[in-house]
């Protein structure tokens, strides 16, 4: 062979491969799936310890009225009785919530989401 093609044998190559110059009316091949990535196992970091606290209201006083307190003391508190109460993980804001009593023993009942991403809550 002396590498170089006759118009009849280009012709022929083609004709063989189905490699037809004219247009088609066949849709185009979907392009190959591109495999996913395999997704991450993260039950791990549900097994991780987190503080909850709930708060029911804060006040600021001076030293000198914390150390005149006594057994009958009251101190008036920042939060209007029935309003919904701060739940804090790890010391951020995670929502708000009612105080229930559930099988005898105090549960928190969440109202309101904070919106805190937890990313805020691993600081």
């Amino acid at each position: 062979m002396t590498g170089q093609l006759s118009d009849n044998e280009f012709e022929n190559l083609i004709n063989e491969g189905d490699l037809s110059l004219d247009a088609t009316d066949e849709p185009a091949a979907a392009p190959a799936a591109q495999p996913q990535a395999p997704r991450q196992d993260l039950s791990f970091f549900g097994k991780i310890p987190v503080n909850v606290t709930l708060e029911v209201a804060s006040a600021e006083i001076s030293l000198k009225e914390l150390m005149e307190c006594d057994t009958s003391s009251v101190i008036a508190l920042d939060k209007v009785a029935g309003e919904p109460l701060d739940v804090k993980v790890n010391g951020t804001l995670f929502a708000k919530a009612e105080v229930v009593v559930i099988n005898g023993s105090y549960g928190l009942r969440i109202v309101e989401l904070s919106g805190t991403s937890l990313d805020a809550l691993t600081q």
